[in-house]
Parts: C-alpha cells; sequence; structure tokens
C-alpha cells in the first residue's frame, strides 16, 4: 500500500493505492493516520480511488480509524469508493457510517459546512 499525504484547505487528504488488506495496508494507513492525528489534523480525506481490493482487516482498520479520529475531534470522510470496496462497505451495512463523496471539490467543500 502506498499512501501520498497532501494538504488542501487545512484537509489532510490521504491518496491510497494497493490493498487495503491484512498485514500491508492495514498496517500502513493505521500508521499515516496516527502521524497525521499526532500533528493536529482535524479533518481527513481518505481518497480510495486506487484502492481495488479490501478484506476484513481493511475494512476494521476504517472503522478503527474514524474511531480513533472522533476521540481526537477530527473527522475522516471517504472520497472515491471503488464499486468493490462499495459491496463491502453496502454488504455490511457500514456505507451509512461514513460519508463518501465522487467528486473531490464536493469532499473539500463538505468539510466547511457548519455540523448539523
Amino acid at each position: 500500500m502506498k499512501i501520498t499525504h497532501r494538504e488542501e484547505e487545512g484537509i489532510s487528504i490521504l491518496d491510497l493505492d494497493g490493498r487495503l488488506t491484512i498485514g500491508d495496508g492495514d498496517v500502513a494507513l493505521r500508521r499515516v493516520v496516527t502521524d497525521v492525528l499526532r500533528a493536529g489534523a482535524k479533518k481527513i480525506l481518505l481518497n480510495l480511488q486506487r484502492v481495488k481490493a479490501m478484506d476484513s482487516s481493511g475494512l476494521g482498520e476504517l472503522v478503527r480509524l474514524k474511531a480513533t479520529a472522533a476521540k481526537h475531534g477530527a473527522v475522516v470522510k471517504l472520497l472515491h469508493v471503488e464499486d468493490k470496496v462499495q459491496q463491502v462497505l453496502t454488504m455490511t451495512r457500514l456505507i451509512g457510517v461514513f460519508e463518501t463523496y465522487d467528486d473531490e471539490i464536493d469532499a473539500v467543500a463538505s468539510f466547511r459546512e457548519p455540523a448539523a
């Protein structure tokens, strides 16, 4: 799993490339998000456009990261959820747990909107 970190309008955007699976992808994602949270990030956008496969460990890591971020007062949202990953989130009924966006401009704008 390759993860590229970039900033836009105070949002930490993490571009994931590879498989979000046990042993590599989940560990890499946990390490990067932990570093971003320690640096004080409060808005995290995970770009899943290049994630073509995700197993139960990857799914569990997404849920764990969302909970960890919340403990730090941070928000995690998903961008470009590919069909296979979307199916996993839907089948496990976790799709409603995450805010998902198909367009980066819309995703970035969503962080500017006041919480309901």
